[in-house]
């Protein structure tokens, strides 16, 4: 047996070697707006853009590449998108958290899911929470997103008499547009890494725009950015409160169905399910996404989570962990090019925000809803995801009208005693903040 065949799963007979290597390249230009976006969210908390970009890329190799040992398959991981505005505009803004203990937050999230995957609850987390709720909130969350990416470009701005109006058309804002449109169109199109294409095409266009700022002898390719502003910064005061178990609660939720929801797509798409539905190497994938969210927390970086952009390096015949080491590697290699990426606007990767927020609402197809005791519930945790800035916010509203419709409706085999205390417990949450 080959050392490619006993370390990546690569079998020589079914697979080609420049097919992996092809595969992982696309599957890194289509994920790689996160090295973009990730620096620009996090940084609105104050925390150095520089070091932000260190962490994004060597939490998602480190990742990836244990991905590619452990589970042997052709999956991508990085920071979470949601995850990552969570970070930053519900704990770090609207709870009033310091990024140092969010980091914290996302270390103790990180240590718990490695723990629920080693001992395997991370079943019993999932089957707890109704089916249309999972839909909801991951629609929800790319509403949220979506909003951020149109807020960011100055498309969306506060006004004083409706709370939220159509901005006006500043260079930021008209550049928002051109970036979303562009991206957009590249998506429609079929055009691999359209998104990564998108936020480059933007940022070119934004230098005579004024909007993309290049100083006097800018170069592309530097040393790596130093990672110490941002390494190792956690902060355990004040955070023995309910507010805080809430927190790496909802954290855990998301995670799970985040990582599980993707796991499932990607693999049917490769074609390894077995028969009866079970996923080969499933559990080392969660365990990769686990560790690499608690190395994520150390390096600066919020959750990591499996990519389901993974799908494009698939498509191009990817079945290894070849292609995700691959990915790994050009990750690692992206260390000397933070020029590039931190140079880019943030009105520039709101076309991203706004694509991955059509992507994700296609849950809402999965949704029942043609019973209002379900549509209900699930209208509840999407919008007021938005309207609320919060995603802890929406799930908890959410949970709680399903289980309040339910047993108003005298449909009590609907509900499970996990669900019925975190009503209780969101009730008291409310009640005492």
């Amino acid at each position: 047996m080959s050392f490619l065949e006993k370390a990546l799963g690569f079998n020589p007979q079914t697979m080609k070697v420049k097919t992996e290597l092809i595969a992982g390249a696309t599957t890194f230009l289509t994920m790689s707006y996160i090295l973009a976006v990730n620096p620009a969210i996090l940084a609105t908390t104050g925390m150095d853009k520089g070091a932000l970009f260190t962490g994004t890329a060597i939490a998602a190799a480190i990742a990836t590449l244990l991905l590619a040992f452990m589970a042997k398959l052709p999956f991508a991981q990085a920071p979470s998108m949601g995850l990552n505005a969570f970070f930053a505009y519900t704990l770090c803004q609207a709870m009033g958290y310091t990024w140092q203990q969010s980091l914290t937050i996302m270390l103790i999230e990180g240590i718990i899911f490695i723990l629920i995957t080693f001992l395997n609850v991370r079943e019993m987390i999932l089957d707890s929470i109704p089916l249309n709720l999972r839909y909801a909130i991951s629609a929800g969350i790319g509403m949220f997103i979506a909003f951020i990416g149109l807020k960011n470009a100055g498309i969306i701005v506060a006004k004083e008499g409706t709370f939220v109006g159509l901005g006006a058309f500043t260079p930021e804002c008209i550049l928002g547009l051109i970036a979303i449109l562009g991206s957009g169109i590249l998506m429609a199109r079929n055009v691999k890494g359209s998104l990564f294409y998108g936020i480059l095409a933007a940022t070119i266009i934004g230098i005579p725009m004024g909007v993309t700022q290049m100083e006097s002898g800018w170069s592309p390719v530097s040393t790596p950015q130093d990672i110490s502003p941002v390494f190792w910064k956690f902060d355990f005061d004040g955070l023995m409160n309910f507010n805080t178990v809430i927190v790496v609660f909802t954290l855990l939720i998301v995670n799970v169905f985040d990582t599980i929801g993707t796991l499932v797509g990607l693999s049917e798409k490769t074609g390894i399910v077995e028969k009866n539905g079970s996923i080969p190497h499933v559990k080392e994938a969660m365990m990769s996404d686990a560790i690499g969210t608690t190395c994520g927390a150390m390096l600066g970086s919020s959750t990591i989570t499996t990519y389901i952009e993974s799908a494009s390096g698939i498509a191009e015949g990817g079945r290894s962990g070849l292609t995700s080491f691959i990915v790994g590697c050009l990750f690692l290699l992206s260390l000397f090019l933070s020029p590039l990426f931190l140079v880019i606007p943030s009105a520039a990767t709101s076309g991203a925000l706004v694509l991955v927020g059509v992507l994700m609402i296609d849950c809402v197809k999965k949704t029942n809803l043609s019973d209002v005791s379900e549509a209900f519930p699930a209208f509840i945790t999407m919008i007021t995801m938005v309207l609320c800035y919060s995603i802890a916010d929406g799930i908890c509203l959410g949970i709680l009208a399903y289980v309040i419709i339910k047993l108003c409706t005298g449909q009590f085999k609907a509900l499970n005693p996990m669900l019925i205390a975190l009503s209780i417990i969101f009730i008291l949450k409310f009640v005492f903040e």
